[in-house]
């Protein structure tokens, strides 16, 4: 069983998975943006209740997510009309990856990304991956060469990122912003949590430490707003 809400395409899984995590992604914006969207999350939190996303039956689930992901999508306008979100800045694209589940994704030098993400890319663990507001993955190539300088074995795509950016400053690339990168924009709407599987690109197996509780190292997942193609060198423009 599937639904298209708002032109994005949510398997039952998507649906629990949204709605489970709605008040968590209006949360993790940075401490000083949070003022700005506690009446959208005191709205998001009202529509969700007590429901168990993951217990609830599917009709129940489709309906929450009905109202829940038009309040995620527009969440952005809150930052903008409080003026919270940084100037435009320019990087550009070092590494595409995609791959047939789990990590390392194999380098390409473009891609055709949809509303779903990648187009050809696939996620082992839906459960946990590829709702549509972690349609793309996105990492910061100077964070991998920093991780790499310190002795680590971790490179582009290791982590499972999908766009390898270099140049822009990772600590102002936080949920609420917006991205232009190839021709596709696309909204950043949390950040992508570690696993057990990225512990082979650190030398200890601490891969805790690209958590984002340890500042501006943490891969981001990101909702397409408008698909398009992305290929290697095209400028990523933050805020356009």
């Amino acid at each position: 069983m599937s639904r298209k809400v708002e032109q994005y395409d949510f398997s039952v899984t998507d649906a629990r998975r949204t709605v489970a995590e709605a008040v968590l992604m209006l949360d993790d914006v940075a401490p000083s943006h949070r003022a700005a969207l506690a009446d959208r999350r005191e709205r998001v939190a009202a529509i969700v209740g007590d429901s168990d996303a993951w217990r609830i039956d599917d009709a129940e689930v489709f309906g929450l997510l009905e109202l829940v992901w038009p309040e995620l999508l527009t969440a952005r306008a809150d930052l903008d009309a409080a003026g919270l979100l940084p100037a435009r800045r320019e990087g550009r694209v070092v590494g595409l990856h995609l791959g047939s589940g789990g990590v390392p994704k194999g380098a390409v030098t473009s891609v055709e990304v949809d509303r779903g993400g990648v187009v050809g890319d696939r996620q082992a663990t839906r459960r946990h991956h590829g709702a549509p507001h972690q349609a793309l993955c996105l990492w910061s190539d100077e964070v991998i060469a920093s991780l790499a300088a310190d002795g680590h074995p971790i490179g582009r795509g290791s982590a499972g990122e999908n766009v390898t950016l270099a140049g822009l400053p990772w600590h102002l690339v936080t949920p609420g912003v917006r991205l232009r990168v190839g021709t596709v924009v696309c909204d950043i709407a949390s950040y992508a949590v570690p696993c057990k599987q990225n512990a082979p690109w650190f030398d200890d197996r601490r891969f805790d430490r690209i958590h984002h509780r340890h500042g501006a190292v943490s891969r981001v997942y990101a909702t397409v707003i408008e698909p398009g193609t992305i290929t290697i060198g095209d400028d990523a423009v933050l805020e356009p």
